[in-house]
């Protein structure tokens, strides 16, 4: 009859064993939650640590032109609000720019400050517009970007914070520098034709791209 106890004693057992290691790797995930939301919380000790957690966090800046988000609705295109406003990204190899290979001055959508000179516009082959060097040094605001768990810099425009896209360390010469940028954020002036910073009204037509909240490189 010892046999038949010890069965039923094992059977009983196995369920008793299973709860007990479901309730083990509960804790177990409930003690990773609450380090990882101590991490986060520690910005004072660690505050690389807790952007590279929770992403980007780009500094309050009072931008020289401002407009209402009403006008830039109704101004321009959903892709390229999405894009300036909202830090989107437009699909690899569809921006209307991407292979655009005429002479002139490439300008914020949303401003018109020039940015980008097409005498440094150069095909890098990742399917965004690329540039090596900028029109002026202050064209552009450079910002850290965490987000999607990886170190990025974000550039901006200075006149306006409308998101253009990233900047990258492997351009060509003399520069070295890659300023991967958005179509939908850019509007185009054909050469001889001078591009007024301070117009409130870009016309850059829209974007032909399609956009996208995945991780891409841009």
């Amino acid at each position: 009859m010892s046999y038949y106890y010890k069965r039923a004693a094992l059977s009983l057992s196995l369920p008793l064993f299973s709860m007990t290691v479901c309730l083990m790797d509960v804790l177990l995930r409930r003690g990773l939650f609450v380090a990882l939301q101590l991490a986060v919380s520690s910005s004072v000790r660690h505050p690389a640590l807790r952007a590279g957690l929770i992403g980007a966090r780009r500094t309050k800046k009072t931008w020289p032109v401002s407009f209402s988000q009403d006008e830039l609705r109704k101004r321009l295109t959903p892709k390229q609000y999405h894009i300036t406003q909202e830090r989107g990204t437009e699909s690899a190899f569809t921006g209307e720019f991407t292979d655009h290979k005429d002479e002139g001055t490439y300008t914020c959508v949303v401003c018109g400050a020039p940015l980008f000179s097409s005498n440094t516009k150069f095909d890098s082959g990742s399917g965004w517009p690329s540039f090596f060097d900028l029109l002026k040094e202050e064209s552009v605001t450079l910002t850290d970007d965490f987000s999607y768990g990886m170190h990025r810099v974000e550039t901006t425009c200075s006149q306006c914070g409308a998101h253009l896209g990233h900047l990258f360390d492997d351009g060509p010469r003399p520069t070295g520098k890659r300023y991967c940028i958005n179509s939908g954020s850019l509007a185009f002036q054909p050469k001889d034709t001078a591009p007024s910073a301070s117009s409130s009204t870009a016309e850059g037509g829209a974007a032909s791209g399609s956009v996208t909240d995945g991780k891409t490189e841009l």
